[in-house]
């Protein structure tokens, strides 16, 4: 069952983060505005973008999140480019717009 635009409960969006914290405060800001602004309407799909961000380096991260450098490689997926999309947003809105 394909299950990518399922909407994440709460334990699963409270895992996701919790498992988000950054060491570098900028990333939290980001982070921080994002699941404020979408929480609530997080998917599996958007999980799964994230997720891989989270394994990058802070440096490498806040780079993306700044728009400093676009995903390549392995992070050249829609899942990732939907997430930063969202991200450098920075404001109030609703995924319905977005993909």
């Amino acid at each position: 069952m394909h299950m990518t635009n399922t909407l994440l409960d709460e334990r699963e969006r409270n895992l996701l983060q919790w498992r988000s914290r950054r060491g570098l405060v900028e990333n939290d800001i980001f982070i921080g505005q994002f699941f404020a602004t979408y929480g609530d309407q997080l998917t599996r799909r958007h999980a799964a973008g994230l997720s891989a961000l989270m394994d990058l380096a802070d440096n490498d991260l806040l780079d993306l999140f700044l728009a400093r450098k676009e995903p390549e490689g392995a992070l050249d997926t829609e899942e990732i480019k939907e997430v930063l999309e969202l991200v450098r947003k920075r404001q109030p809105g609703s995924l319905s717009h977005v993909g």
